[in-house]
């Protein structure tokens, strides 16, 4: 049965496309995608899919809590098993997390628990690192720090701007998500006691290496 999924976004909605295109709607049963901005242009892509879209703009309440409380209102009459943030610009209240906790997930584009926050492919150039990339965790009370389920590697070059570092990242991300999500839906991820576990089992603080896991994924199958 496909898994009635609810994605928040505040963008053009790349990461939404991916899911559209991977998952939806034999794994993924995208029931909404809501937006905090109008003009985000994920919006179109979802009514290009024939997915239901809603606006909640933010700047219509007076506080982040006020916000959050009807953000879970639109989000709870959708009745979903799983939510995606995917490129939702907002910090969210403690309550909205405790309300979906275990199946509220997030993309951040660094290698987590590096460059929380923003401007990432800047800071990693700037720090000197040799990799960067994306990290899928479950979402938590602290900003970018829940469990890591999974990360995408890029090697950062000579001449790499931020802007054509984002760029590699960005397309690590739609291989990087869906199957991160696929991996809940199949029932194989949960968060435990505070860990992310695959199978049962504690992933790694850093998450599971996504070409290492795309190697296995292709092992088994000539098995």
């Amino acid at each position: 049965m496909s898994c009635r999924t609810v994605i928040l976004i505040s963008g053009s909605g790349s990461n939404l496309q991916a899911f559209i295109d991977t998952l939806h709607p034999q794994q993924a049963d995208i029931v909404a995608v809501i937006s905090n901005r109008a003009d985000a242009y994920g919006l179109e892509r979802a009514a290009q899919a024939g997915i239901p879209t809603q606006v909640l703009d933010h700047r219509d309440f007076p506080d982040r809590a006020s916000y959050d409380l009807a953000l879970a209102a639109l989000i709870d009459a959708h009745t979903p098993e799983l939510v995606i943030l995917a490129g939702f610009m907002r910090i969210l209240t403690a309550g909205f997390v405790a309300r979906y906790h275990g199946r509220l997930l997030n993309i951040h584009p660094s290698l987590l628990p590096k460059y929380t926050g923003l401007h990432t492919h800047r800071r990693a150039l700037e720090a000197g690192d040799q990799e960067h990339g994306a990290t899928v965790h479950f979402v938590t009370e602290e900003l970018d720090g829940g469990p890591a389920i999974m990360q995408s590697h890029v090697p950062i070059l000579a001449d790499d701007t931020p802007e054509s570092l984002a760029e590699r990242v960005r397309a690590t991300e739609h291989r990087l998500y869906p199957l991160a999500a696929m991996l809940y839906i199949s029932g194989r991820l949960r968060l435990m006691d505070g860990h992310a576990c695959l199978d049962g089992n504690a992933i790694a603080p850093c998450g599971l290496r996504l070409d290492q896991f795309e190697t296995d994924m292709r092992g088994h199958r000539n098995d």
